[in-house]
């Protein structure tokens, strides 16, 4: 049997007896429950609260200065030239919280460079007829003009729409 001290006995598994709530008041903890809810480390996992977006100790990104949105905007159109969808889709998941203007930049220069990888994919098919090759590098051409255009206008801070352009990602 307990001695209501926490020694010994049956269901002493609370400090301060066999009696939720024990030694301090509101439960075995220091000053009640614990942080966050009725488990160690909060009901929501870590110390989270409900309604709170990120975790605990988690700094939502900053906006960025207009000028490095230009920058990052700018450098989206060109490492798109280069490596074709790979750039923009990781910048657009990187970038879009920090800003409108990267954040639409990222979005047009994605939508571009995924339509231009289903131009090379029907070249590659279409090129055992021969009209392949000139599909590849008619897509090629536009991938270098217009992407030369989007990220001039981009470095001035203008916004820029890409012609032939499905829209995958919508803003």
């Amino acid at each position: 049997m307990s001695d209501g001290q926490g020694h010994g006995g049956p269901g002493d598994q609370y400090p301060g007896g066999g009696q939720p709530g024990g030694k301090y008041p509101g439960g075995p903890y220091p000053g009640g429950q614990p942080q966050g809810g009725q488990y160690p480390g909060g009901q929501y996992g870590g110390g989270q609260q409900p309604g709170q977006q990120y975790p605990a100790g988690y700094q939502p990104p900053q906006p960025m200065s207009p000028e490095d949105q230009r920058l990052w905007a700018t450098l989206t159109h060109v490492g798109g030239i280069f490596s074709n969808v790979l750039v923009p889709i990781i910048a657009y998941f990187v970038l879009r919280d920090r800003g409108r203007f990267v954040r639409e930049h990222t979005r047009v220069a994605l939508n571009f460079h995924i339509t231009m990888a289903i131009a090379y994919f029907a070249g590659i098919l279409t090129s055992v007829l021969g009209i392949g090759f000139l599909v590849i590098t008619a897509a090629g051409i536009v991938s270098i003009v217009f992407g030369i255009m989007a990220a001039l206008a981009a470095n001035q801070g203008q916004f820029y729409r890409y012609p032939l352009t499905i829209e995958f990602v919508k803003a």
